[in-house]
């Protein structure tokens, strides 16, 4: 019987491998400090999730229901 290796994903933060298992604390980071420095990304604003504006959306779904002149 062959065993089979755990699946291996990359640290999002230095890039190193990190087993996908149970026993990996910090999955998918490879390290508590690879976790706190992508946290502290996030607080900082240095990530950020796009988004449209509701009033943006409102104005595009107006336009599109108009007739043409």
């Amino acid at each position: 019987m062959t065993t089979k290796s755990p699946r291996s994903v990359s640290c999002p933060q230095c890039g190193e491998p990190v087993p996908w298992l149970e026993t990996s604390r910090y999955r998918p980071f490879c390290s508590a400090r690879c976790k706190g420095i992508d946290l502290g990304a996030w607080a900082s604003g240095d990530y950020a999730i796009a988004a449209v504006s509701l009033e943006d959306k409102i104005d595009d779904d107006n336009t599109e229901n108009e007739l043409p002149n």
